[in-house]
Order: C-alpha cells, then structure tokens, then sequence
C-alpha cells in the first residue's frame, strides 16, 4: 500500500480451465499472457489497484482470443464492479463530479455512461405506436436545429436526430420501417419537410398542423404588422402612437392569463381602433376551428373566417389567409384527431435545462440518448 493506493497482486488458479471469451468454451492451451492494472472499487479510503496476468487461449472455433474473466469486461482496465457503480453514480451526479469522486478520466466515466443509455434505452416498442408529434428546437446558437419526435399517448420521446430537413428526419422513419403503416395521425408545425417525409412514408396518417404555430405566426405576421401600422399613422400624436405601441404583449397574450389592469388596457386598446379590433377578433375566431368536434363544422368555421378576412380589407391579414389555405386539410384534420404539439413544448423546455445544466454537450449523439432517458417511461 503507498499513496492512498491499495495494490493486489492477483495469480491464476491452475485447477481451473481458461475459457474462450468469445464462445466460452474451454481452452487448456495457452497462447501467450500479458501483466494488466486494473482498477477495481474504492476499499475504505483506498483507491484499489489489481495487477494481473491475462492470458490469450487458442480455441478451436475463435483463434486466439483473450480467455474470459467473469468479473472483467474485454479490453476494460476497470472491473464490472467499478463500472456498475460509476454507472449508477451518473444517475444522480454529473460526469465531473463522477470523475473527481472516482478519480476517473471524464471521458471514460462518459463513455461508461453512454454505453450505460443505449443499453437501457434500445430500441422503442414501434408496435404500439399510433400518434406522433414532431417538433424542433435549438441545438445551437445561429439557427441550428435538432428534431424531436414523441409518441403523442406516452409522451415517450422516440427518436432525436440533428437538423430539420427532409434528409435529416428521413431516419426515423427507416428505423420505423414496416410499423409506419400503423400510424394514424402526426401533429406538426406548419413545416413542408415534415409533411412531405409524413405523406411518403406514412400515405394512410393524417398531418395535424398545431394551433400554437398557427396562433404563433398569425401574432408575428399579422397582430405585429397591424399594430406597426396603426402606430405610423398616428405619427403626429406621440401619446396616442406610444399608447397603441405598447400593446404588443396584451394583443398576443390570451386573455385567461391576464391580470385585470391587463384586461382593462385591452379593452380600451380595442375599442379605440378598429382594425386592431378586427384581426383580434379574427384571432379567436380561428382558434375555433381546432375546437371543433367535426370536420363538416371546422369547415363551416374556416368559410365564415375566409369571408370574413375578404371583407376586413386589412392586407396584412389578407395575405396570411392566402398562405394558411394550402394548410387548410391539417387544419381540418384536428376535428378527427385532436392532437396538438403543446406537450411536445413543455418537452422541449425540459430539454433547453437538460442542457443548460451541463452548460452544453460536446456529443450530440449522447445529448440526445439523455433526451430520451429523460422521457422514457422507465426511466423517469
């Protein structure tokens, strides 16, 4: 013992028969030996040093092969022990801290754990999957993007690949193979690459596009604009601009979530301009159509909005009628299936943390092993 360090010298017991560590079978020739450290657990306040000879055997079937030992995995310099204590400390620790405890490499106590996900995760049960939603989120900084994709029942995340193209989400799918058949519904934003890989490889599924995108963009392109412009033309009265201005927020919140100075001011807002008034209403007014519980009524619903934006004369809104329109069946289809990707929302926020407190990931293939640990249903 020196240094902290406990050392044991380990010797082969020659009334037991070598084995293959391929085949297990039993090799009584030896080929060669080799002397290896390995590190096994703490003793006390010991760090454990082993120091064996591991023979090389020649089996009949496998060549020459490393003879196998029960409490050592091939090519590891660290006992199953250690291995599986170091594992169940990442559960609960980050990697640094693992490391700094074990007085391990970070990037073994890495490579432990990863190796540790994609034993426990595997591969999904795909059988069950009827529902999907299909969403993105920022990986990096400079509009870099990675997909997530979760069954709609479970909240289980499935797949995590990087990028948001055709090409990029393509994958999944082939993984999914035979059981894409079985898919009924995906909800999405509206995103053509999504819609086109769904429509391809799922023909018999029907796309839902979201209403918190829809909502989403109809704020950006047409609340926002509308209010920019009824600003400009009160240019000559600052009181009355900066007052119109300043009601971005309470144009875009919904209204259960405001308090009642919020009410108030919205109230005033509205009542003093109309086309402030119009597309507001025409807001909530297309909110309807995903609370509707047929298609016949959702479809009625959409014709009274489109007749309705046509008479506004307010181009803004006009003009993101036009877009919307082609996206008119996903629309429809929520009727049918009321799906939607709000959850897949709240999933992605858990991901902005999962990130946010390992202050990155460096690989993105083991970011995304965390993602699904983090939604797997044995495992959360």
């Amino acid at each position: 013992m020196e240094d902290g360090w406990l050392h044991l010298h380990l010797s082969r017991d020659s009334s037991i028969t070598p084995r293959c560590s391929v085949c297990g079978r039993p090799c009584p020739h030896l080929h060669d030996h080799r002397h290896r450290r390995i590190r096994d657990r703490d003793f006390f306040d010991c760090r454990v040093m082993l120091h064996i000879d591991v023979g090389r055997v020649r089996c009949d079937t496998c060549g020459v092969r490393v003879q196998r030992i029960s409490w050592l995995s091939p090519c590891k310099r660290l006992t199953r022990r250690l291995q599986a204590h170091a594992e169940g400390l990442c559960r609960l620790l980050p990697i640094k801290h693992v490391a700094e405890l074990l007085d391990l490499s970070w990037h073994t106590v890495k490579t432990l754990d990863k190796q540790r996900l994609e034993r426990e995760l595997g591969d999904p049960d795909w059988s069950s999957v009827r529902r999907l939603m299909m969403d993105e989120f920022a990986l990096f900084k400079g509009h870099r993007y990675a997909t997530v994709v979760a069954d709609a029942d479970t909240q289980e995340v499935l797949w995590v690949g990087e990028g948001r193209s055709r090409e990029s989400i393509r994958p999944f799918f082939e993984q999914m193979g035979r059981f894409c058949r079985r898919v009924e519904a995906v909800a999405m934003d509206m995103n053509t690459a999504f819609d086109l890989e769904v429509q391809l490889h799922c023909p018999q599924a029907k796309v839902v596009y979201d209403l918190f995108h829809v909502i989403a963009k109809y704020g950006r392109e047409v609340i926002d604009r509308v209010r920019v412009d009824q600003a400009n033309v009160l240019r000559g009265d600052p009181a009355a601009r900066k007052w119109v201005k300043r009601g971005r927020w309470v144009l875009l919140k919904n209204r259960c979530n405001m308090t009642d100075d919020q009410q108030d001011y919205l109230d005033q807002l509205l009542a003093a301009n109309k086309p402030l008034m119009t597309v507001y209403l025409l807001k909530e007014q297309l909110k309807e159509m995903w609370y509707c519980r047929s298609r016949l009524a959702a479809l009625r619903q959409w014709k009274l909005w489109w007749q309705q934006v046509a008479e506004s004369g307010i181009k803004p809104l006009q003009d993101f009628a036009k877009k919307l329109k082609p996206y008119l069946s996903g629309i429809l289809a929520s009727a049918d299936h009321p799906l939607s990707t709000s959850k897949l929302e709240g999933m992605n926020n858990r991901i902005k943390v999962i990130k946010r407190m390992a202050y990155g990931y460096r690989d993105n293939s083991y970011f995304f092993l965390k993602i699904r640990a983090a939604f797997h249903p044995n495992m959360r």
